[in-house]
Parts: structure tokens; sequence; C-alpha cells
């Protein structure tokens, strides 16, 4: 069969895959995530059928807490259950999660990452909700594109199902779930191949049932609940060689190759940078640009965030890094460090010959991250003392945390046209944009890629339309300067 080419952004690439795999949908919305159960409902109510050749039921709730609430319910009476959030509306289902994971439900949430209200609202993208769920036992899978979106969403699904740990699929909110880009499209013919057939026969009968009542949602006594706990320790164990098999089956299909941990950069580099979502691409096009210069240096993508596997990091790390930089798009206050950087350190705890290992924070609230700020970051790594704590995309002239940006630079693919258009809030500017995007990537043979920046305001805001076409694919995940 040969590739079928559409032009979608990347809340649409995760509601086609999700639609596949859902029994059950059980949604309420909330930025920047309502366009994926939008797309759900839609689909549905003109007749499209999953993969099981129904319709899949969607069901809005009352509040994001409700709506996980149905969620745990409708798996308990065996159906594929799927719901698609972000932000405070994650963290209204965080009491459920805890349950779905201890209870070893296969549920799967889609979610485009986004900021938290603490100091003010944002309904900007970062990764600070989805931390706050690292602690429940839901499984946390990255992607970073709008066809990672599209290659991997079937993963967590697929995986959740075989090992019953229940699975989180982030991105970031507007840069990945808004960017309109021209990608591969996953059929649902391939992904019902991959499905574990026996495993999900095994759920369903596990179902509540008159006929074969059991007792479940019990209170446990300090005799028996410690060893309750650790007895799911072999599920989550299985978990990574799961995803890693799953990866190589879509490796198969699609010809692009995933993993865990993917490495992008020189073989024998000596400076690398650990990152997930959207800035991992910038970070690919800033790393073509330096190796084109001699430099050796390199890029660790996480895709398994949880459960963190020091299997699949060590098998890609070249054994030349010395120094290691980690980017977190999150802020914990208070802590010696951001998430994924202490998972990183402890990673080389007692190791000999460990490399030099800081980190910093970036994009908080959608702050734009460009290939001049990631050259800050591999020069930084090139000094002798190079800063840690540090901040990325900002001036800190309270703290004096923040990197200079020094040399500016121009990383986009030779032959990448690039455009920009002003317009106002309602004036229609943004929808035309939007549809001569995905005109000129479903009609014409080029890459195309659309992102669209507006503040908070909406309707009389300052809109800006940033489009760019191409021969080649576009990794551009930053704002046309």
């Amino acid at each position: 069969m040969g590739k079928i080419m559409k032009t979608m952004d990347g809340n649409t690439a995760a509601a086609h895959v999700s639609y596949a795999f859902t029994d059950v949908a059980a949604i309420y919305p909330i930025t920047p995530s309502s366009n994926m159960a939008e797309s759900v409902d839609e689909w549905a109510s003109h007749g499209m059928k999953n993969i099981f050749g129904q319709k899949v039921l969607v069901t809005e709730m009352q509040s994001e807490a409700g709506a996980a609430g149905a969620l745990h319910g409708s798996l308990q009476a065996g159906a594929l259950t799927t719901t698609y959030t972000a932000s405070q509306g994650l963290l209204l289902m965080v009491p459920n999660m805890y349950k779905m994971a201890g209870e070893l439900l296969p549920a799967v949430f889609h979610v485009s990452a986004r900021a938290i209200a603490s100091h003010a609202l944002s309904i900007f993208g970062d990764h600070q909700d989805v931390m706050a769920t690292r602690q429940t036992g839901f499984a946390l899978l990255a992607t970073g594109s709008v066809q990672e979106v599209m290659d991997l969403a079937g993963i967590a699904h697929l995986a959740a199902i075989k090992t019953r740990v229940p699975f989180l699929h982030f991105f970031d909110g507007f840069r990945t779930s808004h960017e309109i880009q021209k990608i591969e499209v996953m059929e649902f013919e391939d992904l019902e191949k991959l499905l574990d057939y026996d495993a999900l026969n095994e759920f369903r009968q596990r179902r509540l049932n008159p006929e074969s009542p059991v007792t479940r949602g019990t209170a446990q006594n300090p005799d028996i609940y410690f060893q309750a706990a650790e007895s799911s320790n072999p599920f989550y164990l299985k978990v990574p060689d799961v995803v890693n098999d799953y990866m190589k089956e879509i490796n198969k299909i699609t010809g692009r190759e995933y993993k865990p941990f993917n490495y992008y950069g020189d073989p024998a580099a000596e400076n690398v940078i650990i990152a997930m979502g959207s800035v991992t691409e910038t970070i690919d096009e800033t790393i073509d640009y330096l190796r084109e210069k001699g430099e050796k240096v390199g890029l660790i993508k996480v895709h398994l965030y949880r459960p963190f596997s020091a299997k699949y990091f060590f098998d890609v790390l070249p054994s030349t890094v010395k120094k290691i930089s980690v980017l977190d798009r999150t802020k914990e206050k208070g802590a010696i460090g951001e998430p994924l950087y202490l998972d990183v350190r402890s990673l080389f705890y007692g190791k000999e010959n460990q490399p030099l290992i800081v980190g910093g924070r970036y994009g908080l609230g959608s702050k734009d991250t460009t290939p001049s700020q990631i050259l800050a970051v591999y020069n930084n790594l090139k000094s002798d003392q190079p800063k840690d704590g540090f901040t990325l995309g900002i001036v800190d002239d309270v703290t004096n945390l923040s990197l200079e940006i020094g040399e500016k630079i121009q990383t986009a693919p030779k032959g990448t046209i690039q455009c920009k258009f002003w317009g106002f809030g309602s004036d229609g500017t943004v929808g035309a944009n939007k549809s001569a995007i995905k005109i000129t990537g479903d009609d014409t043979d080029m890459y195309a890629q659309g992102y669209f920046a507006y503040d908070s305001k909406k309707s009389g805001g300052v809109t800006i339309s940033h489009l760019r076409f191409g021969h080649t694919p576009i990794k551009s995940t930053y704002l046309i300067s």
C-alpha cells in the first residue's frame, strides 16, 4: 500500500490513532486538548468505525474529575477507554489515575501538555502538568512532532493492553497540538495487526460481571498493604521491552526509527543534550548546522519517560560523551533540579568516568526556543565550568541564571520558503492561512508547516501566522524571526 500523506495538526493525529483502539471516550474540553475530543465526537457522529467495527461512544461529563471517574468505571466494565486533557484538567484526574494504575487498567490519556496556573494562568504549553503525574503509576510516552504523534500514539494503546499498565501520551501544547504539518498517516489496518488479542480478551474477561462476582476497591491494613503495592513490580518491569518491541513494528511500517531513547548526532559526540518534546526537532536542526562546521555534538530524545529504562538509555549514549546538558520544560520550585535532570543524574550515580551533567529550564508557557538558544546550550558545555540550573530564552535579571545568547544562526534547510502574516483575532487571517497551508500540503508535492501565534485575548488580539514550505521535511519548531 502506498503512503497516504495528509496535512493536519498534532491533535488531529492523536485523535485519529486513538479512535482505532477506543470503545468509549470520556471527555471534558480544556485548551489546548479540546480538538482531540471534538474530532472523535465528530467522527463518531458520522458513523466512523474503529478497528473493532464499532463507533466510539463519546460521553462528555461535567468536569475533568467526572471524566476520570467515568473512565475508571468504563474500564472496570471491560471497555477500552480514552480521554484527552491538559493542565488543571489533568490535575483533577490525578486521584483516579492512582486507582487505574493500582488496579492495572489499560487507560490511555492523550495530553497536549500545558502550563499550570500558579502565579498566573497560562493556556500555553510546557510540561508542568505531565510532571505532576509522575508518581501515579502511569507510563509516560513523549512525542515531539506531528509525525511522531501519528507514529507513536498507537503504542500507548497497544502497550497498555499488553502490559496492563495505563499510559499517558503527551506532546507540547500548541507547538505540536496546533502545528499543522504534512505527514504520513497510519492506517487502521496496520495498527489492527499489532494488537495482542489474547491480552485484550483477558482484559474483557476481567470486567465486572454479575455472573462472576468479585470484590474490588477494598481497604487494606498494615499487614498486607505494602506487599500488595510491591506485587505490581513485574508489570512495570516488562513495559520498556514491550514498548521497544512495538516501536520495532512501527519502524517496519513507517521506515522511521523509534526507540525508547533515540540518539541523533555525531556517533563520537563529546557534548550531548537530553530533552523531550518539540524542542528535539529544533535541536536536530541545530546539530545538522553544527556538524557541518565540524562540531561533535548530539541529542538523546526521550520517548519513554516512565518507566525510565537505564538499559535503553545506555544503549544509545555514545561512549565518547564528556558533558551532558539536560533540558526540562518545567520548573519544580524548591528542588535541587528539575525531574528529567535528576533522573539522568541518578543513572550515572556510582559509575566510573561519568560525564559532567548540568541542567536547565526552557520554554515555560510556550516561550519560544530557537536554534540560537540551543547553540548557547552547546557553547555552555564547551566552557571549563558550565553553568548549572540555567534558564534559556529569557533574561533573568533577578537571580542571574540565564544563558547569554551570542551568535544568531539560521538553520532551516536551504530552499525552505518562510512567510509571516499579521492579523487581528476573528478577522479571518488565521483561518485563511490554515486553508492555504493545507492546500499546499495536500495538493502539491511540497512539505508544509503552519503555526499560528496569538495571545489569550483571542478576538481582537494580534495574530501572526508562521508558514513554511519546502521539498524536505520541516523540523523548525520555532517562530520565524
